[in-house]
């Protein structure tokens, strides 16, 4: 599949593959200097970037497990949808989850972005739903 990427400023950088099985590619900072994200705040980082995916996918953009796991930064709606019919910059908004200021540095890593199909549907009105041996057992109820 080909998705046509436009870079809205010239020092933006294309998305790249860790390896090459990876399903996410890697988005970069395309800031002019350091921002600084103050804890338990969130800053918006633009990669500088705008895309056409093609009808019936979407761009989901995840956190980098490194830049989560051991800087304590992730995208503040956890996964960020990038309809098909969007053609704006690719903006991450990063939370800082500790209670430390984080520092983004231009073309840092900073989300990765994983290209997913969704099913188009129609929601239907009924009177009641058909039975299942769960009903309406919600939160912990099928286990611990």
């Amino acid at each position: 599949m080909n998705i046509d990427i436009k870079k809205l400023r010239e020092n933006a950088i294309i998305p790249t593959r860790g390896s090459e099985y990876a399903a996410g590619y890697d988005l970069y900072a395309c800031i002019e200097k350091s921002v600084t994200i103050k804890p338990h705040t969130t800053e918006k980082i633009g990669t500088g970037l705008a895309m056409s995916i093609p009808e019936g996918y979407f761009g989901a953009i995840f956190a980098r497990s490194g830049l989560a796991a051991k800087q304590g930064l992730r995208p503040a709606n956890c996964v960020g949808v990038a309809d098909s019919d969007y053609r704006g910059e690719y903006i991450v908004a990063l939370h800082n989850d500790t209670d430390s200021e984080k520092v983004i540095e231009p073309n840092d890593r900073i989300a990765q972005l994983v290209i997913m199909p969704f099913l188009s549907v129609e929601f239907c009105e009924v009177v009641e739903l058909d039975e299942t041996v769960r009903g309406v057992g919600g939160f912990g109820s099928t286990g611990k």
